[in-house]
């Protein structure tokens, strides 16, 4: 099934007679994708952009567009005022944050709708609620969602919180309760540490959230990261959209992520979804959001966090699910019911998305500015580009590193990794050093094919110099040696070694 074939579901509600211009609260390729959705809506669109932006294609796509400040997101794309102003001065009737910036502000929430505006997402009571993890992790405990074991109230007392500590048993992660990132994130190994630990997570989050509240989970070594997307209506519907596998990052940030997980079975997948759908309840959430969890190498989960807003990654949903998730955010913002149900969702295919970011896998994946100087995305069946810059442009030191998100679909798991492996083939960037060989590499792993691999797959498996390779066989070679690391853990957790060797064999012999 090639990707045009995917599944479409008929917005059966229709549109009420407003909305009919939306103010997009965000910059680059998330900017250009509600615009795309909100022109096939008939929806006019208005832009607001910083200096630094003034010259990029979300300005020049929309209908409208306002500078609202300075290039530092602290003079333009984070002042609410400016951006509410820009909205009533164009005569927008509603605003759509995209993701990052103020999209989980629950006070910029309450401003747009104080201002009699729409604010194209859930409301400032969930905002806040599920913004705070550990008030996230009450609300959900109410609804019987699986936890990891740790505190439930900011920690006050070191004593107190040592003595927890120790209950749980080292070690144990310290979290900011306000925070995201890997912001105020601290493994403490044993006792020893534990007070040091504190001190410094908790002025990390001080720092970067203006909020020293931690708590304490059991830190559970080797876990996948699995998402599930939901959307709700202001009328108490509810559905999951599956869920999305974001497993391989750096400094706790997704990398690569796809669409089924290669490890849920269909029973725990329900089971997922139907949490999801527990912990939105909970505090009466609406419009599209994803719940996060923690899954452990017997596949037990655990919640994590929510995130009130749409995702970075949210396009491999789309392409399994056939799902156009703005138009539904819109639509939900409107008043109107979801235009589907639970019995209708069913996954069709199989999708992976790579970040291609300004960064250098080389030096620790630190990020890079300078111009592309050629920037050539690929084509093809089964192949989305998600961007937000051209040829010829800079790329700001302001912002996150991001320049374009390369989704591919296909029929199966294995021929969405070959679709990616010739998408990134095809991918010609020159000027900037990128994530893109790194996306190669990883996806031709054997972790990665076998989908036996979790958060510290960078970190196990790869070395900058895997990827400084001069052809196709070198890079084999580099997939092949993080493949006999994979080995040596599976013998060590009592897995079969042969088993693996026999992937390896059907692997070498399907790429020849």
């Amino acid at each position: 099934m090639s990707f045009n074939q995917i599944p479409k579901f008929p917005i059966s509600n229709l549109p009420l007679p407003f909305m009919q211009k939306i103010l997009i609260a965000n910059r680059g390729e998330i900017a250009m994708r509600v615009m795309r959705t909100a022109k096939e809506m008939g929806i006019k669109t208005v832009a607001v952009f910083s200096e630094a932006d003034r010259k990029m294609p979300f300005v020049r796509y929309a209908d409208e567009a306002v500078c609202i400040g300075p290039a530092l997101s602290a003079q333009s794309y984070l002042r609410a005022e400016k951006i509410i102003e820009a909205a009533k001065k164009t005569g927008a009737e509603a605003i759509h944050p995209g993701y990052g910036f103020l999209s989980e502000n629950a006070s910029f929430s309450k401003a747009v709708t104080d201002a009699g505006l729409i604010f194209i997402g859930p409301s400032a009571h969930s905002i806040e609620i599920m913004g705070s993890k550990i008030g996230a992790k009450q609300a959900a405990k109410k609804f019987g969602v699986p936890m990891v074991p740790g505190t439930e109230e900011p920690i006050s007392d070191l004593n107190e919180a040592r003595l927890i500590a120790n209950k749980i048993g080292y070690p144990i992660l310290i979290k900011a309760s306000a925070g995201g990132g890997g912001k105020g994130m601290r493994i403490v190994e044993h006792d020893g540490e534990f007070e040091e630990q504190i001190r410094t997570a908790k002025s990390e989050a001080l720092s970067a959230f203006g909020n020293d509240d931690v708590f304490i989970e059991k830190y559970v070594g080797a876990p996948r990261h699995i998402e599930i997307q939901l959307m709700g209506d202001q009328h108490g519907n509810y559905v999951y959209l599956f869920e999305r596998e974001c497993s391989i990052q750096r400094r706790h940030q997704k990398l690569v992520e796809e669409a089924p997980s290669s490890c849920l079975t269909p029973e725990i997948r329900k089971n997922m979804g139907e949490c999801a759908i527990a912990v939105a309840r909970s505090c009466n959430y609406y419009g599209a959001g994803t719940v996060e969890f923690l899954v452990d190498e017997h596949l037990d989960f655990y919640f994590l966090e929510m995130n009130t807003r749409l995702q970075v990654e949210h396009c491999v949903t789309e392409m399994i699910t056939g799902i156009d998730l703005v138009r539904e955010q819109i639509n939900v913002a409107r008043g109107n019911k979801l235009s589907f149900k639970q019995e209708d969702l069913k996954i069709t295919g199989h999708a992976i998305e790579l970040r291609v970011c300004a960064e250098d896998p080389l030096n620790n994946f630190l990020p890079e500015t300078g111009k592309l100087e050629i920037y050539q995305p690929p084509k093809g069946p089964g192949v989305r580009v998600d961007d937000g810059y051209e040829e010829g442009m800079d790329i700001p030191i302001y912002y996150d590193p991001m320049i374009a998100k390369l989704i591919t679909y296909a029929s199966t798991r294995d021929e969405a990794i070959d679709r990616m492996c010739r998408a990134i083939d095809e991918y010609y960037i020159k000027g900037i050093k990128n994530t893109l060989e790194f996306g190669k590499w990883a996806v031709q792993t054997i972790p990665f094919r076998t989908g036996n691999f979790d958060t510290r797959f960078i970190d196990k498996y790869f070395k900058p110099e895997y990827l400084v390779t001069e052809d196709n066989e070198a890079t084999e070679v580099a997939a092949l040696l993080a493949a006999s690391i994979w080995m040596k853990d599976k013998k060590d957790n009592n897995n079969s070694p042969a088993n693996a060797v026999s992937s390896i064999s059907k692997w070498k012999m399907n790429r020849k």
